[in-house]
């Protein structure tokens, strides 16, 4: 099965070389790859310690950055090396500060795996939530580099519980502990032979709890709300906005509209602002400008949203109206803010369980969102009291980096 797996690889490097041709992500995905070993070479000697953390993507890397602030503090004469498959993450947190190194994953073959980790030669190894490359994991197994899951999730449909699925089991062999997320993903590791798990809970609350530690000011938000009842529309998708704009469109003028979509090309953030009959003006334009005369201010650049979270009187996430789902709703969730979702958010467990405390409310079409909206506007202690759940929710939840901390 390896072989075969080998054999995939090989077809599927060429297919992506090829594809990096008509597609601006494929490009990234191809060419960033072509610097990696250039970028340790720079970054990391032979005699450095090191400590390596490999997130798939922007939301996996958000999940362990609690774990690694606090392993940079454990361990401060090692450099720490974070890893990336999509680009998605690494184009957004390239320049971050917490890593000494951080690249690209090369692609899962025998020899990316060898010539990688003999460039990082690390003495731990941190795999978050997901992604399981066995080339990587058989070659830190065979030097007896200690690695971890943390904030792992399993679920039923996996392959590494069907009757087909024992190479991908082999793969799970190679960590030496899982720290997973709830009592159903130790529950179905144990029921193929794995006892080395611990429940230590999602280290993405011990990260936005932090978030209340820092300066969360911005004085142009400060400006446009203006002391009106605010709605911060995050990670907004098309979706969404052909909703939320018919909303928009027929408010009162007493209440403000923050959007930060998800995609912010250019074209798409043109379109979305023609939708608009109210006065709109974008992130980009704000300079000179009186922001407090504007009832909607579209955010069309990165980075900022969490910090806008915290003016919101209300916020509406994106993403419940595609696949696989709503997005990182714990965000406004700590600020104490109620929260406004899409119909699709079953896979989340925050938002399944916020849901059902009703600090968050699922919307599945225009009159719903209509109703929802108007009452969360006119009923301010409803507000406050959806908010308190998502606050406290939040604070219930975390601990889970001290766990890990603990146990590895």
């Amino acid at each position: 099965m390896l072989f075969l797996y080998n054999l995939i690889l090989v077809f599927a490097s060429q297919v992506v070389k090829i594809l990096a041709n008509f597609s601006p992500k494929m490009k990234l995905f191809v060419d960033g790859r072509k610097e990696v070993f250039t970028i340790l070479q720079n970054k990391i000697e032979a005699k450095d310690k090191t400590i390596w953390f490999h997130a798939a993507s922007l939301g996996e890397y958000e999940q362990g950055l609690p774990v690694i602030e606090k392993i940079k503090i454990k361990y401060p004469n090692h450099k720490i090396v974070v890893s990336f498959f999509s680009p998605s993450g690494y184009e957004v947190r390239k320049n971050n500060t917490v890593a000494d190194a951080t690249v690209y994953l090369p692609l899962d073959t025998k020899t990316n795996a060898k010539k990688f980790i003999q460039a990082i030669h690390p003495e731990l190894v941190f795999f978050i939530k997901y992604e399981y490359w066995p080339n990587y994991l058989n070659e830190l197994q065979k030097l007896n580099i200690k690695t971890y899951l943390i904030s792992g999730i399993f679920r039923e449909s996996q392959a590494f519980f069907k009757g087909y699925g024992g190479f991908y089991r082999n793969a799970l062999k190679t960590f030496d502990y899982f720290f997973v997320q709830n009592e159903s993903s130790k529950k179905l590791l144990q029921s193929i032979g794995f006892n080395n798990v611990k429940i230590s809970g999602d280290t993405r609350f011990d990260r936005v709890v932090s978030i209340l530690e820092k300066d969360n000011s911005l004085d142009f938000i400060e400006q446009f709300k203006d002391h009106k009842t605010t709605i911060v529309i995050g990670s907004s998708w098309p979706k969404d906005e052909n909703l939320l704009v018919n909303y928009i469109n027929n408010a009162s003028d007493n209440v403000k509209f923050i959007i930060a979509p998800h995609n912010i090309k250019s074209e798409q953030i043109l379109e979305l602002k023609k939708s608009i009959i109210k006065k709109t003006i974008l992130f980009s334009d704000r300079e000179n400008q009186n922001l407090s005369e504007y009832s909607v201010f579209i955010i069309d650049t990165i980075g900022i949203l969490t910090k806008i979270y915290s003016y919101a009187d209300i916020a509406y996430v994106g993403g419940g109206f595609g696949n696989p789902g709503v997005h990182n709703i714990l965000e406004p969730a700590t600020f104490g803010v109620p929260i406004v979702i899409g119909p699709n958010y079953s896979h989340f467990a925050e938002a399944t369980a916020l849901v059902h405390q009703q600090g968050c409310i699922s919307i599945s079409n225009l009159n719903e969102l209509n109703d929802t909206l108007d009452n969360l506007i006119s009923n301010e202690d409803i507000r406050h009291e959806k908010g308190h759940i998502c606050a406290t929710f939040v604070q219930m939840n975390k601990g889970a980096t001290e766990i890990i901390l603990k146990n590895i």
